[in-house]
């Protein structure tokens, strides 16, 4: 093969040496197409020639030929030998100080191609590549007088900087002072790539170069010697380079601003400053800004001023408020004003794109933002630039659009709807309301923009109103007046209306329509819907298809019972419009998708008014039905019509049942449920219409739904199934359900079965006794027998019989069964008994001597008590004499399930007749202190299952008899109490949490930490009647952070992770407070670590690691619910410290440091220096040789979590290009343990968030 491949290489190269440019031109392409192939292998004496025929090609006359040869250099690099690839560089270096420019020129071009496509695997060839090139283009850019020549070798340079910067250390400082002087050439071209590459060098150099850099420009911008122009364009440059160097290394600038700032604020405030250095001050105020969040927070309002001040600057030209707006609609001259030699537009630009980045950057500051900022950015709508106009537009958008994000992100976990200003916290309210008062100046400032020929102009208005309006949904209720002429003039077909300002506009009506009450949309109805049929017709699929959707919105407007206008008539007009569309089959999936839907949504809502045209309408939905392409869509809709009942589905079931029970079969998530949501309201809503062999048809598909894969298809089988038995016709599907109940008895004993799966199993098997009962009564044939059911569902549990066996041909025995399994059997067996009282009686007793008899396996004896409890929490078991005894008497059983089981029992049991069982219990909690820990947690089962109104004669005595072992030695025992008394606090907040707050002052450390694990019980996720009262109270029992006993603080920061994770709006006024105390618990404390002897070694032991653990699991949850009242900055100081802990803080802290790389990138790049040693300490680490196997795999976890650390940081956009980061990078790759981990962590991540992963997700 390789003689081959010499031979073809070497007759090429014979004929790239022709006369004949097209032979040259052949051969060379034929070398690319040879060169580019992967099994290509070149020897030492092919690699030589074709290396020099190329260079020699790079001086041919032909160009055609010269770029050829210079395409053939990328692959080549790749394929060679290091000492052949200086050769071509050292080649391509000296032509390019060539006097022949057109070689200059391909040269440049060849080395740009060698550096992008040198071989990243040999990090050491690299490096010695790279340095060779630097060495002459240093060497080229201060000794050339040539500019071209200067220029080429700058851009290069940067780039090479760019790509491989960190390799060039030892070059840096000679990078730096070959480029510092060309900062003050008189050509503006290499003024600016000097600059690019000085950015590019900042990335990697070491911090002792950059300072030396930043001095440079701080001692040159506060000279002020010399002509007023050359001290401009000095001036100018230096700005400039201070902006390329905060753009590409923003987080090594930051302790340079308080020099820094000073200067360029001088430069910009100046008088006699020009328009462009005035515009580059600004410019860098916003990379500050974007780049150094924490360092310029104290420049910030000094900013906002001068951003102010400048965005009305426009020293020439007189803006008149009263005549603007008719001017620039009808005057095209005055529209297209404007002087080549003014350039405060740029000024302008500049200060509104600050503005944005503060806006955007800035939550703390939303209040003051809309105090100061908000109304003279209103007031410059009227910019006489178009692009100007639009910036200032994009800022007043993103100070709209971020409002919305923090209130988004603050309510979250406070269960607070975000149109409801009244429950949000104050300051996000107050920056509503403040916007709500502005809203008419708003208006008024657009409104006429709305009908101006600027198609820019317009999109900027509908953006702004769409924002609003998601912001605060029906605040443009009392201006629809005001917008209406300018929504109809940008959806008239004109020649000013562009397809991109139609499909705004339609999206500003779909969000209008949704976030506004009906009423207030009618008066415009008339005017709308025309205009809506007009775009529902446009050739444009994408308009078509936005227009349906704002179609389906007005459907639902106009079909309230306040219209007052002719409902009828106009949805007939609606009707035919969505109609022709419907049956255009050549049109866009999306459109067809549409159409499906916002029919659907017509026949739902207004199928009474359209009676001659429904029949037409169903046929077309069948058809789409069987149509693999809308058949999803088609379901949805059916289910919306079904729904409304409006119309009859009678004349399509009989096709459509078929149609629909086969969809149960494929292998689409998504068409499974929406047919099973279909089918149940089919079911529910025309039983009369429905056959049996339709009901057959469907049935015979549901055994294949019923498993634990998906518990979600199965819950809606499940309530399918419970329905269809209810009708009359059910009888017809006995022989099914044969096949039906073995998957259902699986499901059963599955450990997934939970919520609203477990809910509709039990609905099942009500619904199915209750039928057999009844049709037993009836001396009808029945479905299945009480005793069948009852039977196939205990017989895993109790020991199996030869013919209950062969029956069911279950293998399956209960000490394979999961212990949720005996749970979901026993709640069934509860739910058999409601169902059947008849039996109740005889389940009872035999349940009891299952109990009792000690010869009963400890299986049987956990599932008799768990299914005691469960029936008797629904039914008063009281007149069973001796059942609490018998409960009582598995107290003492040897095995922890049973005593647990006989725990829930009695607790449940208690609830079906809380006057016969409770005192009792409260006596033994007194009495017996051997089971006093069973008996409480009966108490705590009794408590959090009891009607309110039923548990309200006891709790006096509950509380009393709670605190008395509130200060119990056992840790266990306290947790219950302390539970208890929360569920007794929910009851009655108003009197019982202040007197849980007033044992906060008790003597007693072990009191003080129940009284705030109680407090923890209180929080749920769900709205409740306690909150107002517990946020008022809720820093009195946070101050226990300060408590001096340790228990008392890691309980209390338990609290306060608990109430950050459910309800962070309970913290979020005092988190300015709370987060000191907080922060200093992450500290490692001396004192509080101490040596223990064990026989002859000595063992460590740290008292403050468990409070140091909750205090980080708290910061992990404040991340996730309170990020926006975080100092990021300060955050990090702490989450570093925690990177040197102990194991389980370490992995806490990993965590963090993955979710800020996700939420705070600015501020972690910031940080990135300081993170990589910890990260590398922890991948340096070798465990010892007589380490046990446990130690091994937490290393191995520590140094994989590291690792997903170094991958979130590297996709921050110039992580990457960190020194630190790449030495790291290249010890993972030098060790191929650390390398295969890192590769199987970047392979999970990707995974995750492809688009397979999510399908499983998928419940639309």
């Amino acid at each position: 093969m390789m003689t081959y491949t010499s031979f073809h290489i070497s007759s090429l190269l014979d004929k790239m040496n022709s006369h004949d440019k097209d032979y040259r031109f052949m051969a060379t392409n034929d070398l690319m197409m040879e060169l580019q192939k992967d099994s290509i292998k070149l020897d030492d004496e092919s690699e030589k020639k074709v290396i020099k025929m190329l260079l020699k090609l790079l001086e041919d006359k032909n160009g055609e030929v010269q770029n050829l040869a210079v395409r053939c250099l990328g692959p080549l690099v790749s394929k060679v030998k290091e000492h052949q690839i200086e050769t071509i560089v050292d080649t391509l270096c000296s032509n390019m100080i060539s006097d022949k420019e057109q070689l200059r020129d391909i040269s440049s071009i060849g080395l740009k191609t060698v550096i992008t496509e040198l071989p990243q695997s040999n990090v050491t060839m690299l490096a010695n590549i790279c340095k060779k090139i630097t060495n002459r283009l240093t060497s080229a850019i201060s000794k050339q007088t040539d500019v071209s020549v200067q220029l080429e070798a700058l851009d290069i340079l940067g780039d090479l900087l760019n790509r491989h910067g960190s390799l060039l250390n030892t070059f840096h400082a000679q990078i730096k002072d070959a480029l510092l002087p060309l900062l003050k050439n008189g050509r503006m071209a290499v003024r600016k790539r000097a600059n690019t590459a000085i950015g590019h060098l900042v990335i990697s150099c070491n911090n002792t170069i950059f300072s030396e850099l930043v001095r440079h420009l701080v001692d040159e911008l506060s000279f002020s010697e010399g002509d007023n122009d050359s001290l401009t364009r000095t001036r100018r440059t230096y700005v400039q380079c201070i902006c390329s160097i905060t753009s590409q290394a923003g987080h090594r600038v930051g302790k340079f601003l308080e020099e820094l700032m000073p200067l360029v604020t001088k430069f910009c405030s100046q008088d006699e400053v020009d328009d462009e250095l005035r515009e580059h001050c600004i410019h860098t105020f916003e990379l500050f800004i974007r780049r150094c969040p924490m360092e310029v927070t104290s420049y910030i309002d000094a900013i906002i001023q001068m951003c102010l001040d400048y965005i009305t600057y426009d020293p020439n030209y007189n803006y008149d408020d009263g005549d603007m707006y008719e001017d620039e609609v009808d005057d095209e001259d005055e529209e297209d004003y404007s002087d080549d030699d003014d350039m405060s537009w740029k000024v302008r630009r500049a200060s509104a794109k600050c503005l944005e980045a503060i806006v955007s950057t800035r939550p703390e500051l939303l209040v003051q933002l809309y105090q100061s900022v908000s109304l003279p950015m209103v007031a410059r709508f009227k910019e006489r630039e178009e692009s100007v106009k639009a910036d200032i537009f994009n800022a007043f958008i993103a100070l709209v659009k971020h409002t919305r994000t923090v209130i988004l992100a603050t309510s979250s976990g406070t269960n607070v709807v975000v149109s409801s200003t009244e429950q949000a916290m104050e300051t996000e309210d107050s920056a509503l309301s403040l916007l709500a008062v502005q809203v008419p100046e708003i208006v008024k400032s657009i409104h006429k923009h709305l009908v101006e020929k600027s198609v820019k102009t317009r999109h900027c208005c509908f953006s702004l109103l769409t924002q609003l309006v998601l912001t605060m949904p029906g605040c443009l209720s009392e201006h629809l007046g005001a917008l209406m002429p300018g929504i109809e003039y940008s959806l008239v077909a004109n020649r000013n209306n562009s397809s991109n300002m139609k499909i705004d506009t339609l999206n500003f009506i779909h969000i209008l329509l949704t976030n506004h009450d009906a009423e207030v949309i009618h008066p415009y109805v008339q005017t709308l819907s025309p205009l809506v049929v007009t775009c529902v017709k446009d050739p444009f699929y994408k308009i078509t298809s936005d227009a349906l959707l704002v179609m389906q919105d007005l459907v639902k407007v106009i079909c309230v019972d306040s219209a007052t206008f002719d409902v009828e008539k106009l949805m007939q007009t609606l009707y035919f419009a969505t109609l022709h569309r419907l049956k255009t089959s050549d049109i866009d999936q999306e459109v067809k998708e549409r159409a499906i839907t916002c029919m659907g949504q017509i026949i739902s809502s207004a199928g009474h008014h359209l009676t001659a045209e429904v029949p037409t309408t169903l046929e077309l939905f069948l058809d789409r039905l069987k149509n693999e392409i809308t058949r999803l869509t088609a379901v949805k809709s059916l289910h919306m019509v079904a729904m409304s009942r409006r119309v009859s589905l009678a004349p399509i079931l009989p096709g459509a049942m078929p149609v629909l029970a086969n969809f149960l079969r494929k292998n689409q998530r998504s068409l499974k449920i929406s047919t099973l949501r279909c089918l149940d309201s089919i079911f529910s809503n025309f039983a009369s219409d429905i056959t049996a062999e339709m009901m057959i048809s469907v049935v015979e598909e549901i055994p294949q739904l019923i498993n634990e894969t998906d518990l979600h298809i199965t819950q809606l089988a499940m309530q399918l199934l419970s329905l269809m038995m209810k009708l009359p016709i059910a009888s017809s599907i006995k022989g099914i359900l044969n096949d039906i109940l073995p998957n259902v008895y699986q499901i059963v004993r599955s450990p997934l079965l939970h919520g609203g799966a477990l809910n509709a199993v039990l609905e099942f098997f009500r619904v199915l006794v209750t039928c057999s009962e009844t049709k037993r009564l009836r001396s009808e044939e029945s479905i299945v027998s009480f005793r069948d059911v009852l039977r196939s569902l205990i017989e895993p549990i109790y020991p199996q019989r030869g013919a209950s066996k062969q029956r069911s041909g279950s293998t399956q025995n209960s000490s394979n069964l999961h212990k949720q399994a005996f749970h979901s059997t026993a709640k069934c067996i509860s739910a058999l008994v409601i169902a059947c009282p008849s039996e109740r009686d005889l389940i009872v007793r035999q349940f009891m001597m299952d109990v009792d008899n000690h010869k009963s396996t400890d299986a049987i004896r956990t599932f008799s008590l768990l299914a005691l409890g469960e029936i008797g929490q629904n039914i008063d078991l009281s007149s069973y004499q001796n059942l609490a005894q018998v409960i009582m008497g598995a107290f003492s059983a040897p095995n922890e399930e049973v005593k647990s089981a006989a725990s829930f029992s009695l607790g449940r049991i208690s609830i079906g007749n809380l006057q016969h069982y409770l005192p009792g219990m409260v006596r033994q909690i007194q009495s017996q202190s051997k089971s006093q820990y069973l008996l409480l947690h009966s108490l705590k089962e009794t408590i959090s299952f009891s009607p309110p109104e039923a548990l309200e004669p006891y709790m006096a005595d509950i509380w009393k008899l709670l605190f008395q072992y509130a200060e119990s030695s056992e840790e266990g025992t306290r947790n219950v109490v302390a539970e208890c008394l929360g569920k007794l606090t929910l009851i009655h907040p108003e009197q019982l949490l202040l007197k849980l707050q007033s044992f906060l002052s008790s003597e007693s450390a072990l009191v003080r930490a129940t009284v705030v694990t109680a407090v923890k019980f209180t929080i749920t996720d769900q709205p409740l009647a306690i909150d107002p009262l517990l946020k008022s109270h809720f820093g009195e029992f946070l101050n226990l952070l300060e408590d001096s006993d340790l228990n008392v603080r890691r309980v209390t920061l338990t609290l306060l992770n608990s109430a950050a994770h459910n309800k962070s709006a309970l913290i979020r006024d005092m988190l300015s407070e709370v987060l000191p105390k907080l922060y200093s618990e992450t500290r490692i404390r001396k004192e509080l670590i101490r040596e223990v002897m064990m026989g002859p070694f000595r063992h460590t032991v740290d008292d403050g690691l468990d409070v140091r653990k909750a205090a980080f699991e708290c910061m992990y949850t404040l991340l996730e619910s309170s990020v926006t009242q975080l100092d990021i900055f300060e955050f990090l100081t702490y989450v570093e410290n925690g990177l040197k802990d102990s194991y389980d803080i370490k992995m806490l802290t990993f965590l963090m440091l993955v979710r800020l790389a996700n939420l705070c990138p600015t501020a972690v790049l910031q940080h990135v220096d300081r993170l990589i040693e910890p990260l590398r300490a922890t991948c340096s680490v070798k465990p010892k040789a007589d380490s046990v196997k446990q130690e091994f795999e937490k290393q191995n976890e520590l140094k994989r979590s590291a690792l997903r650390v170094a991958h979130s940081l590297l996709a921050i956009p110039e992580a990457d290009k960190s020194p630190a980061m790449s030495e790291f990078l290249a010890q993972v790759r030098s060790s191929s343990e650390l390398s295969a981990m890192f590769d199987n962590v970047q392979k999970d991540t990707s995974s995750m968030t492809s688009p397979v992963a999510m399908e499983a997700m998928d419940t639309s």
